[in-house]
């Protein structure tokens, strides 16, 4: 009977999970709609969309172990390929004028749910072929392969003028990314990352983050179970930039690269890249900060342009105070806490009752628990 009890305890550990990441994002949303504030809006939504592509950058990296600054590749392509299926031939003559009319593409014209899933699965399908190469790298080889990755895709994206309108902003987008839009793929995203992470493709893939060959001694395929998160994380990353291009509505190449990526990861790195609430803290930890960063930033130097009394002692202009404030968290996270906020371990009821050790030690990715899945080949 105790040990009845304990394992239902267990199981409800594990499902409050995702209830309590699924009530963040929607208390969060709730305040949101209530402050009826313009500008606080569109920080929460560009907020929710971050957090949609940490999380799918945390299916990968986190459960696998390898560090992936290319992941902003796929937000560009998912970006553009959702403008390529939402529009309508007219609009696309306003926002890709060069794209021959002749061409399959010009007169698709698809709801935006369809458009963002195909621009999700254009990003998967290109991600899917780069990744047969890409998993079987190790460590710092698989790192600058798809920062490689990154910037050939930037490169390609400012030339190739028919479908990217090359180096020139993109106008005429319609805006159907709203608050609860935004609000309803996070959550999707949660529940996606949070099932992989629990899945037995999940846990082979952590058992190979601690010890490859140790992985692969018991049957599992590693390559494989690489290019599964791989794939997923790349398609979710899609959609993520599909979202965001129907937000923004005007943007170019530029919108996609260093900048943008290093946002993503620190966010990650702040929040633990071993839980998928990790990734959710961090994104919102980071999002919120950045927003305070900001605003205090506008004030100093509004305060110094207009020259009162505290202006007149402000020393110098600040210039680029929010990216200095995050590099200096990551930096600060990685020496004094490199698994994160989070630690590894995922928000549960009652709290503390789940998760695990930290990203250097196995989480759940036992050998004895492995023996008895059945190997992969």
């Amino acid at each position: 009977m105790k040990y009845i009890e304990t394992s239902n305890r267990a199981v409800w550990s594990r499902l409050s999970t995702p209830v309590i990441l699924v009530a963040i994002v929607l208390m969060i949303a709730a305040i949101t709609m209530v402050r009826e504030d313009v500008v606080f809006e569109r920080v929460v939504i560009v907020m929710f969309i971050n957090l949609l592509l940490v999380v799918g950058l945390q299916t990968f990296m986190g459960n696998s172990g390898l560090g992936s600054f290319g992941q902003y590749a796929f937000v560009l392509i998912g970006a553009y390929a959702s403008i390529w299926f939402s529009l309508t031939p007219q609009q696309k003559n306003l926002a890709l004028p060069d794209m021959p009319k002749d061409w399959w593409l010009y007169d698709q014209q698809y709801p935006f749910v369809a458009a963002v899933l195909a621009a999700g699965l254009v990003a998967m399908v290109v991600g899917a072929i780069i990744g047969i190469a890409f998993v079987r790298l190790r460590g710092a080889s698989f790192t600058i392969a798809t920062f490689a990755f990154l910037i050939v895709v930037h490169s390609v994206a400012l030339q190739w003028e028919q479908v990217t309108r090359g180096s020139r902003t993109v106008i005429g987008i319609p805006r159907y990314t709203s608050l609860w839009i935004a609000a309803a793929w996070a959550i999707a995203v949660i529940l996606v990352g949070y099932v992989f992470k629990e899945s037995t493709i999940g846990l082979k893939l952590r058992a190979s983050r601690e010890d490859e060959d140790a992985a692969a001694s018991i049957g599992v395929n590693v390559k494989l179970m690489r290019w599964l998160g791989w794939t997923l994380s790349v398609f979710l990353s899609g959609i993520g930039g599909a979202l965001w291009a129907h937000f923004i509505q005007q943007f170019s190449p530029q919108s996609f690269y260093l900048k943008e990526t290093f946002l993503i990861v620190a966010m990650l790195v702040i929040g633990g890249s071993a839980s998928v609430s990790g990734a959710v803290i961090g994104a919102v930890a980071v999002a919120m900060t950045s927003e305070g960063m900001r605003q205090f930033e506008n004030w100093w130097n509004l305060e110094r342009q207009t020259e009162t009394d505290i202006g007149a002692i402000l020393p110098f202009q600040l210039i680029g105070f929010t990216e200095i404030v995050i590099a200096l968290a990551m930096i600060l996270i990685l020496v004094l806490r490199p698994s994160g906020i989070m630690g590894g371990r995922e928000l549960s009821w009652p709290f503390g009752s789940s998760g695990g050790p930290p990203a250097t030690v196995v989480e759940d990715a036992q050998p004895a628990a492995l023996a008895h899945q059945d190997p992969v080949s």
